[in-house]
């Protein structure tokens, strides 16, 4: 399907439509759900499905029960809670809290599921084991260890800032303090300069030179370092249950490495624009927005109503939302994406109130943005679903 049908397809699913308007295509989704799962299964691994790229209950309930996901990895405590009391049964949430009330929402979970978290040092510890014990509940407790790649040691640092924990050696000793009512379960290590680094950006190539070389180099570390620390828990007696890794970007390459037991995906079901350009990863788009045309400034011209919905990170175009369709429109550089007005370049054909629709940089933003997705499937609304903001739900505001 070319960009014209896209185009002409999604109009006619959006017809009387209010607008902006959030659009989820789920045919393409099943295309993006097939490609992702495939080496997964052929590597006998297990897959977890990260609702931040998400943040809509019935897309991830429709994702979760396509693919065959044993869980979901979550953002916040209070969303976790939320995703248990809807019935989900196997939650990680992947990021530390030492919030009272953060931590008794994880606690009260493990009552009717399994609601994992992650920690990084001992500082983690006690509070949470104070919760537990307030709960009368056992929580399950997982090491968060860097993947980060350091050729010369100290230096540079190629990856994300997450974890302090470098070692098999200080994974092994932070488990060793995990005690009743708190239980070890497992290891969190996401190898971001593998899974989220783009490397064939098309007017990059010297850089996509590097980037590769930043993968190539990086891949035996993280594949000698999460080995080290799962002999080395074993050989304390302290096998973990779980050990997560991988993400969008590094699936294929994730799948091969022999001490995960499950991978993490949750961008690439929806195919936001930073994952356009990887070598190894072809994805359809399967999400977007759409604004009315509301202005014509210049022949040239038009400007749309809304569209500011800036991508968090590092600040750059990357993070602007990306002019989608109809294909030959551009966003100004001099003004960019604006919350009240966008103006862009075209050098198509289009009338006030015609329909253009955006791409968000990162998958689970555009959920903040937006009450409800429409769920389409050839050229009809589906189903209408409601993001967390349109259940009233703001997890990290």
């Amino acid at each position: 399907m070319n960009d014209a049908q896209r185009y002409a397809r999604f109009c006619r699913a959006l017809a009387g439509e209010s607008l902006p308007a959030g659009i989820v295509d789920l045919d393409a989704v099943d295309t993006n759900l097939a490609r992702l799962v495939q080496p997964i299964r052929a590597a006998g691994k297990a897959l977890r499905i990260a609702t931040k790229s998400i943040r809509c209950p019935d897309l991830i309930d429709y994702i979760a029960k396509r693919s065959g996901a044993i869980g979901l990895m979550t953002y916040s405590a209070a969303e976790t809670a939320m995703l248990a009391a809807r019935g989900h049964r196997d939650l990680l949430l992947a990021y530390p809290t030492l919030q009272a009330s953060d931590l008794d929402a994880i606690a009260t979970a493990n009552r009717t599921a399994t609601a994992a978290i992650v920690i990084d040092c001992f500082e983690h510890l006690d509070p949470l084991a104070a919760a537990a014990a307030r709960a009368a509940t056992s929580v399950p407790v997982v090491i968060d260890v860097d993947m980060s790649y350091r050729p010369l040691d100290r230096g540079p640092h190629l990856g994300v800032r997450r974890s302090p924990l470098r070692s098999a050696a200080e994974v092994v000793a932070l488990a060793e303090l995990i005690k009743p009512p708190l239980r070890f379960h497992g290891l969190l290590g996401y190898e971001a300069q593998i899974a989220g680094l783009g490397d064939a950006t098309p007017s990059s190539t010297a850089t996509n030179v590097v980037k590769r070389a930043i993968k190539h180099r990086s891949a035996p570390y993280v594949r000698e370092l999460r080995r080290a620390c799962v002999d080395g828990l074993r050989a304390r007696e302290l096998p973990p249950t779980i050990v997560n890794g991988g993400g969008t970007g590094s699936v294929a390459w994730s799948a091969g490495d022999s001490a995960l037991t499950e991978i993490t995906v949750g961008s690439g079901f929806l195919a936001s624009s930073l994952f356009d350009h990887y070598r190894d990863l072809t994805l359809v788009p399967a999400a977007g927005f759409a604004l009315q045309i509301v202005r014509r400034p210049a022949p040239d011209i038009v400007t749309c109503l809304g569209g500011g919905f800036i991508a968090s990170g590092a600040p750059g175009p990357d993070r602007l939302p990306m002019p989608w369709l109809p294909a030959g429109i551009e966003l100004l550089a001099a003004e960019g994406a604006g919350e009240v007005q966008t103006p862009l370049r075209t050098t198509t054909s289009l009338a006030l109130g015609d329909p253009v629709f955006f791409r968000h940089a990162k998958a689970g933003e555009l959920a903040e943005h937006l009450c409800e997705y429409l769920l389409v499937r050839g050229s009809a609304i589906e189903s209408r679903a409601k993001t967390y903001r349109g259940m009233g739900h703001c997890f990290l505001g």
